[in-house]
């Protein structure tokens, strides 16, 4: 969970600037508080294709992704989202890593109140 949760905010290079030892350790302690079982059990879920729905979706979609995600990288997944999406708007956070509501807390807020107003 520790090399989990380093990369999944980029603590290595964002430690003490964007992200606190005090916020990953809360995040671990999160985690580990979790079934073992549930928290590998979860994995096989994440492999459910959904491509097939994703032309449907028919409301304002807003997709906000970091460039620097290491456990999702952006071209894997948030571009062709965007792409599957009618419409969708795709913002894009510079050096945002997975974790990017804890590190980049003040681009999510500024991204979802252009959407929403």
């Amino acid at each position: 969970m520790t090399d989990f949760l380093a990369d999944f905010y980029n603590v290595d290079v964002l430690a003490g600037e964007r992200i606190s030892e005090q916020a990953v350790r809360a995040s671990w302690n999160v985690a580990v508080g979790a079934s073992a079982k549930g928290t590998l059990d979860c994995v096989q879920a994440w492999l459910t294709d959904f491509r097939e729905d994703l032309p449907r979706i028919d409301v304002p979609t807003l997709i906000i992704h970091g460039d620097a995600d290491r456990t999702l990288p952006i071209d894997s997944t948030a571009i062709p989202l965007a792409r599957s999406i009618p419409g969708a708007r795709l913002v894009t956070v510079p050096g945002g890593p997975h974790g990017l509501l804890w590190t980049h807390a003040d681009e999510v807020n500024a991204a979802l109140l252009a959407f929403l107003g």
